[in-house]
């Protein structure tokens, strides 16, 4: 169980050229407000690629458009 006042969240990463979520990873939201750009590996592409966080509970696999 989740220890009170716990930090760290889990969040998904998604490709932003296919759209697919394939990574989760946990980041500490005090230190890094901002959000996450990792570039990893994306097997539908067979690429590396961008991904972009989004939240886990999210029920659908795009990427939303960011604010200007």
């Amino acid at each position: 169980m989740a220890k009170k006042g716990d930090k760290r969240k889990l969040v998904g990463l998604v490709s932003e050229e296919s759209g697919a979520r394939h990574y989760y990873t946990k980041k500490n939201t005090m230190n890094t407000p901002e959000k996450l750009e990792l570039r990893k590996y994306d097997p539908i592409l067979r690429k590396h690629v961008l991904y972009v966080e989004t939240k886990k509970s999210l029920g659908r696999n795009e990427v939303k458009a960011r604010k200007k």
